[in-house]
C-alpha cells in the first residue's frame, strides 16, 4: 500500500490538497491495516486521514531547499519509464 504515497515537496506545480490526501489516506490504511474501517471505526479511521494531512500539510510549508522545484511531467515520465523497464511496454 505504501508504494502509492509519491513524494509531495518540491514539486512545481506545488502538491495539490487531494494529493496530501491521499497520501495520508494510503498511510493511515498501512498503519491500520484496514483498507475501509468498520462502521466501529470509521470516526477515528477519518479523524487520523485529516490529522496526518494537516501534519503533513505543516511539514511540506516548513521544509527549505536550494534545489529547483522538480518538474511533474518530467518525473511522471520517469516513472512510467521505470514500470515499463520493470513490467514491459502497457498494451
Amino acid at each position: 500500500m505504501c508504494r502509492n504515497i509519491k513524494t509531495l515537496f518540491n514539486f512545481d506545480p506545488p502538491a495539490t490538497e487531494l494529493e496530501i490526501r491521499d497520501a495520508s489516506l494510503q498511510f493511515v490504511r498501512k498503519l491500520s491495516g484496514f483498507n475501509v474501517p468498520s462502521k466501529a471505526n470509521a470516526e477515528a479511521f477519518d479523524r487520523a486521514v485529516a490529522e496526518v494531512a494537516a501534519s503533513a500539510r505543516v511539514l511540506i510549508a516548513s521544509l527549505v531547499t536550494t534545489a529547483e522545484p522538480k518538474l511533474r511531467e518530467v518525473e511522471a515520465e520517469r516513472a512510467r519509464a521505470r514500470s515499463a523497464a520493470r513490467f514491459g511496454p502497457r498494451p
